[in-house]
């Protein structure tokens, strides 16, 4: 039931594509403690946007789960950005991260709900 969506201005190759979104997939799952196969993770590049007034390279994530913490919106949000640091050389003061808590009964899947 995690789920993340990435959007960035960057063009992010094929190579890179495959390797950010199994890393961010795992990264999700070890930082929600939920199994892997509940994790969906979504990339979007070469997005037009702006930030802080200028078009140099940025990110807006969102982030949503069932039971998501405060101390795991830390962690994640830590994790996020040094990821897309190291492999994408995005500074760490250029990405957005919002984070939602889903309540269970809102969160469907196989055609029933979690909750």
């Amino acid at each position: 039931m995690p789920f993340l969506k990435l959007n960035t201005n960057m063009t992010i190759n094929a190579e890179q594509q495959s390797q950010l979104l199994g890393e961010l997939s795992q990264l999700l799952a070890k930082e929600t403690g939920k199994p892997e196969r509940y994790v969906m993770v979504k990339l979007s590049g070469d997005n037009a946007m702006v930030f802080a007034g200028n078009t140099e390279h940025a990110a807006y994530l969102e982030c949503k789960s069932i039971g998501l913490t405060s101390s795991q919106t830390k962690n994640l949000s830590a994790s996020i950005c040094q990821l897309l640091n190291k492999r994408l050389s995005l500074p760490q003061d250029r990405v957005y991260i919002e984070f939602s808590n889903c309540p269970a009964e809102f969160w469907g899947w196989n055609g029933s709900t979690f909750g």
